[in-house]
């Protein structure tokens, strides 16, 4: 089988050392395997995100030497434009009885959880799922939209940092799938367009880890096939900083300043492991270098 990854940058800024990163070595697994690549634009939230970036993006992965096979900033893969895509989705896991409103606001959610203890995530109790037709039919707020979930483990073997189990119930609880606004979550959209895409391989940073059980239980219930999962480090600014696009002497309208794109990629690839100094390289160059178990398993990286 021929694997197949992907590209799905949010659109909502500039690309930072962080999402290069990733990037970078999500195209080096891939290619490393003689796999394709997609590139999708992850821009569902409408109100944050500006097609002036998405195209920013193709030439930024071009600039660095990543190509694509399929994809690019055109309707079918732009995730603002699959809402029937995942209507149909919806529609499936309501008929099965899982999905339900809910009428909570954030602070109601946050008075009423504790958090969880490794990350300070907010627990949802389900106040809202034992609600009877009448109640909700006394509610004034639009609501949101819940999956249900069981009261077992979920586990999955992540390809580079092995074992990874949640007990939904307990470590997420329900969840959003579809925003009061209409806007549908991540966790549904993701699972759609990779499992329709064809992705088989899903290379990402180790802050989405804690997602990844409740990916795999939409999967289970859509029957998908679940792709192969691999997490890595966290760039951090000395400061311990998680990066962002708020960092701008990070983004690449800065970096492309002090670097050339063999340079970045030579910078990204010391940081990775995959080499032993930083020295100019390009990505087609690595290729042949790649292997994870030179990847570091570190969560964060200082940079």
């Amino acid at each position: 089988m021929t694997v197949k990854g992907r590209f799905a940058p949010t659109p909502s800024g500039r690309m930072h050392l962080g999402n290069l990163f990733s990037a970078l070595l999500a195209w080096l697994s891939v290619r490393s395997k003689n796999g394709q690549i997609v590139l999708r634009i992850e821009d569902l939230d409408i109100g944050r995100c500006r097609m002036e970036n998405a195209l920013r993006f193709e030439k930024d992965l071009k600039w660095l030497g990543l190509d694509w096979d399929e994809g690019g900033c055109f309707e079918p893969y732009l995730q603002s434009k699959r809402g029937q895509i995942y209507d149909e989705a919806f529609d499936k896991l309501s008929q099965m009885g899982l999905v339900y409103p809910c009428y909570c606001s954030r602070a109601s959610l946050h008075a009423a959880s504790a958090p969880h203890a490794s990350d300070g995530q907010y627990i949802y109790s389900g106040v809202c799922k034992n609600l009877t037709e009448e109640q909700r039919s006394q509610m004034i707020k639009i609501p949101a939209w819940r999956l249900a979930v069981p009261d077992r483990e979920v586990s999955f073997i992540d390809g580079h940092l092995g074992k990874f189990s949640q007990n939904l119930a307990l470590d997420c609880g329900d969840f959003i799938i579809r925003r009061a606004d209409g806007v549908y979550g991540y966790q549904l959209a993701v699972v759609v367009d990779d499992a329709l895409m064809g992705v088989t391989e899903v290379v990402r940073g180790c802050d989405l880890l804690d997602s990844t059980p409740r990916q795999i239980y939409v999967n289970q219930l859509l029957g998908y096939d679940i792709p192969s999962y691999y997490h890595l480090p966290l760039l951090t600014a000395p400061d311990g900083r998680r990066l962002s696009k708020r960092d701008k002497d990070m983004d690449l309208s800065e970096l492309e300043k002090n670097y050339t794109p063999q340079q970045l990629v030579g910078r990204l690839a010391h940081i990775a492991g995959i080499i032993d100094a930083p020295e100019a390289v390009s990505a087609r160059e690595l290729v042949s270098e790649f292997s994870w178990d030179k990847v570091r398993k570190d969560t964060s990286v200082v940079v």
